[in-house]
């Protein structure tokens, strides 16, 4: 199963961090399947702070990635759909 979740990066007390797919049972910062964007809390500027790319993550969701609470939260403040799989 695959999991859309984020990646932890930066340095002690600054973190970003990657949203990536990864699979269910590699570790929080282990082997992902793809990076689908950053997302910087620390951010100055507001707009700067998530970026995602949209048409990946509406194709992993189309095919069933299930994503973490924070990254569900970070896709519908972004307006993603997930993609019908063909």
């Amino acid at each position: 199963m695959v999991r859309i979740r984020l990646k932890r990066t930066g340095r002690a007390h600054k973190p970003s961090y990657r949203v990536a797919a990864v699979d269910v049972r590699s570790t929080r910062d282990g082997r992902v399947l793809e990076e689908l964007g950053h997302y910087n809390p620390a951010h100055k500027n507001p707009e700067m702070r998530c970026n995602l790319k949209n048409e990946r993550i509406a194709y992993w969701l189309g095919v069933g990635a299930q994503p973490s609470e924070t990254v569900s939260h970070l896709i519908k403040k972004a307006g993603i759909k997930a993609q019908a799989s063909a």
